[in-house]
């Protein structure tokens, strides 16, 4: 079983997305990381994200580098917003991705095109999403606890909230592959839910889809 969990930064699919690997006891590809990569990449071989080459090059990362917790902070995900858009870039992790998602038995991965591009014949495709608003609160909160724990540079609220809509724009604009629900998907949002209560409804959206085609789900 394929399932395929698309949405914007910060609106809580990656935490969604892992829980329900774990529920259906699937593994688990956080797609995003990829793009990270190539960000950290480009920045640490002293090119420019903008520049389609300079990402290209940045594509033949070592695997280990998505276990780096540096991936994870803000300055990177903007990298990786920015290297993203480029055609080639998305394409030279194309097959990575599709040999993830077709391995034997499934798996659940996230991203912004994966019910679109990736695995548009997904057994079941969720989009998650929430308000510009709420989910610049969660990034903002997220990287806070960072600073604190000295993993992170201190944040500032409107400097969050900015970014995320300038890399909402990149997405949904860019030419190859928008971030936009597939046909087919069910949307999910979690401006007003706790993340329990967001996981609860993402299991039974996929227990509804599983019903609905006549399927079993993992044991």
């Amino acid at each position: 079983m394929i399932i395929a969990v698309d949405g914007p930064t910060a609106s809580g699919k990656g935490t969604i997305s892992k829980e329900l690997a774990k529920h259906y006891g699937l593994p688990f590809l956080d797609t995003g990381l990829l793009y990270r990569g190539v960000g950290w990449t480009v920045l640490n071989q002293g090119g420019d994200a903008d520049n389609p080459e300079d990402a290209l090059a940045a594509c033949m990362f070592d695997a280990l580098l998505l276990d780096n917790p540096a991936l994870r902070s803000e300055a990177i995900g903007g990298l990786a917003s920015r290297v993203s858009v480029h055609p080639k870039v998305r394409g030279a992790l194309h097959k990575r991705q599709r040999d993830f998602a077709y391995q034997s038995g499934g798996a659940v991965l996230d991203g912004r095109d994966i019910g679109t591009v990736i695995a548009p014949d997904a057994d079941v495709k969720l989009f998650v999403t929430a308000s510009t608003e709420a989910r610049a609160v969660r990034r903002f909160e997220e990287m806070k606890r960072r600073a604190e724990q000295g993993s992170g540079d201190p944040v500032n609220f409107d400097d969050i909230l900015a970014d995320i809509v300038k890399r909402d724009e990149r997405d949904q604009s860019r030419s190859t592959a928008p971030l936009k629900p597939a046909e087919d998907a069910d949307l999910l949002d979690t401006t007003d839910l706790t993340i329990g209560d967001a996981i609860q409804q993402a299991i039974a959206l996929v227990d509804a889809k599983i019903s609905r085609r006549g399927k079993k789900g993992p044991a």
